[in-house]
C-alpha cells in the first residue's frame, strides 16, 4: 500500500500502539472522545470522509454507534479494520456489529492476536491474525502494516478469531485463580491443555473453525494473556483466588453477562468455563471448588 491517510478512533493504549506502528509511513489524523495531550484533535466525520484506512481501537459497547457516524461519510475505496474485542451489550461480537453497520458497503478485517500495546509502544514485535469481510483483500492490510513490527496472517475464519480473543480471556482468569491459589506449574500445563479443548468446542459451536483456536489469536493470545505480568485479566483471578471480590470488572467479566444474559451457548458440557462463572458471580470457596473441578474430570 502507497503512503494512505490513516485514521485512529480511540487513543487508549492500544491506539498508541498503532500510531507507533504506522507513523513513519502512513499520515495519522487521531480522533479520541476526549482530548489527549501532545495530540491535535480532529472532527470525527471529517477526519472519516478524508481517510482511506480507518481503525478502530474503542471498546465494543460504543462500536455500533460510532461506526454509524463514520460509515456514513466514508469514501467508497475505503478499508475499516477493528482491534475491539468482547461483546456489546446485545451479546454481539465486534465483527458482527461492524457487519450490521456497513451492510456490504465498505470492507473491514478484524485484527486479533498476541499483540500487548505496552509492547508494541517499547518498539517490540506483536502478532496477529487477520480476518477480512467478503470482498476484502488482505493483501491491503498486509501492505499497510508492511515494514512495521506487527507480523500478520491472513484467516477466513472471522467467527472464530472473535470468539477466540473473547473467549480466552475467561480462561486467562482461570490460570491468575490457580497461581493465585498456589497450585503451580503442573496445573497450568493441565489448564492449558483443557482449556483450549473447550474453547475450541465453543467455536465450533458458534460457527468457527475448531482449529482457530490452536492459532494465535487463541493459544497465542491466552498464552500472553494468562502469563504476563501486567494482564489485567490474570490478576482478576489472583484477586479472586484470595477473596477480593472488590471492583472485579473487565472484557472478561462481561463476556460472562452477556453469555448468561442472551444465553448465546449452554456452558453445562464446559466446566472450565462454568468454574470462572461460579467464582465470579458468587461468594464461593475457589480452592474447594477448583479441587471439586479435578475430581469430577478425573473420576
Amino acid at each position: 500500500m502507497t503512503r494512505s491517510t490513516v485514521l485512529i478512533i480511540g487513543y487508549g493504549e492500544m491506539g498508541h500502539a498503532m500510531q507507533v506502528l504506522l507513523a513513519d509511513r502512513h499520515d495519522l489524523l487521531i480522533w479520541n472522545r476526549h482530548p489527549v495531550a501532545g495530540i491535535e484533535p480532529v472532527d470525527l466525520l471529517q477526519a472519516a470522509g478524508s481517510a482511506e484506512v480507518i481503525i478502530y481501537c474503542i471498546p465494543v459497547t460504543p462500536l455500533a454507534t460510532v461506526a454509524g457516524q463514520v460509515s456514513a461519510v466514508l469514501q467508497d475505496h475505503s478499508l475499516s479494520l477493528i482491534i475491539s474485542k468482547g461483546l456489546d451489550e446485545n451479546g454481539r461480537t465486534a465483527p458482527e456489529v461492524l457487519a450490521s453497520v456497513y451492510a456490504d458497503r465498505h470492507a473491514f478485517g478484524a485484527l486479533y492476536g498476541p499483540m500487548i500495546s505496552e509492547e508494541i509502544i517499547r518498539h517490540h514485535p506483536g502478532f496477529a491474525q487477520v480476518g477480512v469481510s467478503p470482498g476484502t483483500e488482505y493483501r491491503d492490510i498486509a501492505a499497510l502494516f508492511a515494514g512495521s513490527l506487527l507480523y500478520l496472517e491472513a484467516s477466513n475464519d472471522m467467527i472464530g478469531l472473535a470468539w477466540s480473543v473473547i473467549l480466552k480471556n475467561i480462561y486467562a482468569m482461570l490460570f491468575g485463580i490457580a497461581d493465585g491459589l498456589g497450585l503451580g506449574d503442573n496445573v497450568r500445563g493441565f489448564l492449558a491443555v483443557a482449556s483450549l479443548q473447550e474453547l475450541s468446542n465453543i467455536v465450533r459451536l458458534l460457527g468457527g473453525d475448531p482449529a482457530t483456536p490452536y492459532q494465535l489469536a487463541g493459544l497465542g493470545d491466552m498464552i500472553t494473556t494468562a502469563t504476563s505480568e501486567g494482564s489485567h485479566h490474570h490478576a482478576l483471578g489472583v484477586r479472586l483466588a484470595k477473596g477480593d471480590r472488590n471492583a472485579i470488572a473487565g472484557e472478561g467479566v462481561h463476556t460472562l453477562v452477556m453469555v448468561r444474559r442472551h444465553s448465546l451457548f449452554d456452558t453445562g458440557p464446559y466446566p472450565l468455563f462454568r468454574l470462572v462463572q461460579e467464582i465470579v458471580n458468587e461468594p464461593v470457596d475457589p480452592a474447594s471448588h477448583f479441587d471439586a473441578l479435578l475430581k469430577q474430570l478425573f473420576e
